[in-house]
């Protein structure tokens, strides 16, 4: 079945709702990176996170970039979404391996450890958006739910979760956010907060088995819960050779010139998808030929 997110109104308008089911798209990140489990449940989280965001981008062209940055051994995790449902994501460092919590549990937090989160929304303007705050513990769903409170004066909660197999493939992940809208009145919010904190972590519901649709239906089936849009996402870079040509010319003439005489091949590498492409010297020679052939080599 393929990864998709769902979101919808409840409350009479004063809840907005998503939620997403990844597990395709998390374990697709972990086979390009070959991530640890912990760095692979963090990075699963993260890139549930840019989904479910990436989907209230209203142009095509619109990017979201979420950004972790922290001073444990992982350093920093990255994802990008779009409202088409394209994610992908990296981690820097992504063979981390740390125990277990004491509860058993993947330790996100001691991964990422202190530092910063940074939502980025690129919508084509001159400038793009962003939104930065203190991490709180570094496990990423709390550290959103602070991120909409501080920045966005926007009351929301936010579970993210990735269950690994023995073999360290990825058997479940998914997530849900749930925001409440200017104008809620206290009745509807002290409701919506008695029904969260009643609530299992959302590991437990993907144990079960608990789709995007299951899960919001047993947080909201009491509110007047209505779907009211569903997108496919999955894991998808944007990367090609095209692009890397244009890193490349991006070096400007001296550089790539250099380059062209004094390497037989020169590579580029995207962290996005884990690829690499490489360049040999008449490519490079053919290159250079074709966007500076009106100035002189020397």
């Amino acid at each position: 079945m393929n990864d998709y997110v769902i979101r919808g109104m409840a409350g009479d308008g004063q809840i907005r709702a998503f939620a997403a089911s990844t597990r395709n798209m998390t374990e697709e990140a972990r086979r390009r990176h070959n991530s640890s489990p912990v760095v692979t449940a963090a990075l699963g989280r993260l890139m549930t996170a840019a989904a479910m965001i990436g989907i209230q981008c209203k142009e095509d062209s619109d990017k979201l970039t979420l950004k972790i940055k922290g001073d444990g051994p992982v350093e920093a995790l990255y994802a990008v979404a779009d409202n088409q449902g394209h994610v992908k994501g990296f981690a820097l460092h992504p063979q981390v391996l740390l125990h277990a919590r004491r509860d058993g549990k993947l330790d996100v937090g001691g991964a990422v450890g202190k530092g910063e989160l940074t939502i980025i929304r690129d919508l084509g303007l001159k400038e793009p958006y962003v939104g930065t705050c203190a991490l709180v513990n570094g496990e990423i769903a709390e550290d959103l739910t602070y991120y909409y409170a501080l920045s966005e004066q926007t009351p929301s909660s936010v579970s993210l979760g990735v269950l690994m197999n023995k073999d360290n493939t990825v058997a479940q992940a998914g997530g849900f956010m749930l925001q409440l809208l200017p104008g809620a009145s206290e009745e509807m919010i002290a409701a919506l907060e008695e029904k969260v904190m009643a609530a299992p972590p959302v590991t437990a519901w993907l144990e079960e088995g608990l789709k995007a649709e299951d899960i919001l239906t047993r947080l909201l089936g009491d509110f007047g819960w209505e779907e009211t849009e569903r997108r496919e996402v999955s894991f998808r870079c944007d990367c090609n050779r095209d692009k890397m040509e244009g890193i490349l010319l991006g070096l400007g003439r001296h550089e790539l010139l250099d380059l062209m005489v004094s390497q037989e091949t020169v590579e580029v590498h995207c962290d996005y998808c884990n690829t690499t492409y490489s360049f040999t010297r008449p490519e490079l020679k053919e290159l250079f030929k074709r966007n500076f052939r009106s100035e002189k080599t020397e």
